[in-house]
């Protein structure tokens, strides 16, 4: 029989449910307690000593792990003391969490922790480490590719690949920065991009390829024109964007096909749930505008008017991340249709 999804618990219930003796309520208060902290300082202040408390003493690690979270979303530097001593919870979900929100919260003071969690003998606290740490300390690139380059050696294959993920992701953020272009993770990445474990392989490729690398671009291109595939969709379309962005003439007909070809059908009838992203199509179309592809530069400016709101905000992105310059008069007009974090993304990156 179908029933109606219950309604969002008002203020004072969503406290009042953290007291439950049911963790599956408590669980979904947390949810909405954070939505309402989010609307009031008042209302985030009392939700961080609540969440504080729960993550402490809550007896249920499902609660524990939402209280985790919580702390990330409401961005709590207050918490950073019960954080650190959640990394060290008898449960590891909370202790993977518990690293996740440090590092979504960014605050440098739990930079030494998270220096010590990289050496763990768990490896799911080794991993977690790997990503807060390289957002804890953003602002020291040395230690940052320090502790990549320690990871890149881990004998764990997990640690290894999300240690290439960050080295690729901070390179394509900061392309200039000398340690992450530091010969150690180069020379690394070189030795990898012929692990038998395609992820590992092609992320490799990825960051080597923003080196400007003869190896890492044939990857890149491989995994365009689907000669070589990866497990990891988002590497997929990471590769489909990069060659537009280096501007590799040969992955244009690829792109072309990913982007309008029968093959998109394909893909996305058999990846059921993925849609276009299964083609990377909507990746496709971004490099080949950023090549200056007339039809792909076209239709990017013609979602731009679409009726449909979600069409127009990924327009938005897609002109920014292809650098189309003539977007920028109709980017301003568009005013309250569209998330206005994105217009102001999108029109950051045409100036650049």
């Amino acid at each position: 029989m179908f029933t109606p999804s219950p309604l969002p618990r008002n203020l004072e219930a969503s406290f009042r449910d953290l007291g439950s003796e049911r963790a599956a309520t408590r669980a979904s208060a947390i949810r909405d307690v954070v939505r309402h902290a989010l609307r009031s300082d008042a209302t985030r202040a009392r939700a961080i000593a609540q969440l504080e408390k729960t993550l402490r003493d809550d007896p249920s690690s499902e609660v524990r792990v939402a209280a985790a979270v919580a702390l990330a979303d409401v961005v709590a530097r207050e918490a950073l003391p019960v954080l650190l001593v959640a990394v060290e919870d008898d449960d590891a979900h909370v202790r993977q969490m518990a690293l996740s929100a440090l590092g979504e919260i960014g605050d440098a003071r739990a930079a030494h922790r998270l220096e010590r969690a990289l050496r763990d003998e768990r490896p799911e606290v080794r991993y977690q480490a790997v990503i807060a740490f390289a957002r804890v300390a953003k602002d020291d690139g040395a230690a940052v590719a320090k502790a990549l380059a320690r990871a890149l050696d881990d004998p764990d294959s997990a640690i290894r690949y999300i240690a290439m993920r960050v080295a690729e992701e901070r390179l394509a953020i900061d392309a200039d920065s000398e340690p992450l272009r530091a010969e150690a993770l180069a020379a690394r990445a070189e030795q990898l991009v012929d692990d038998p474990d395609d992820a590992m392989a092609v992320v490799c490729a990825l960051y080597l390829a923003r080196l400007g690398r003869p190896r890492g671009k044939a990857v890149v291109l491989d995994v365009v024109a689907e000669r070589r595939g990866t497990p990891e969709l988002e590497d997929e379309q990471a590769c489909v964007e990069l060659a537009g962005e280096l501007n590799l003439e040969g992955a244009i007909s690829h792109l072309e096909r990913r982007a309008w070809g029968a093959r998109r059908v394909v893909r996305a009838v058999f990846s059921w749930g993925a849609g276009d992203g299964a083609s990377c199509a909507w990746h496709a179309r971004i490099a080949l505008a950023r090549m200056g592809h007339e039809r792909a530069r076209a239709e990017i400016l013609a979602d731009l008017s679409s009726w449909r709101r979600e069409t127009r905000e990924a327009a938005v992105v897609a002109a920014g991340r292809a650098r189309i310059r003539e977007a920028r008069e109709l980017l301003e007009s568009l005013g309250e249709s569209v998330d206005a974090a994105l217009v102001r993304e999108a029109l950051v990156r045409i100036a650049v």
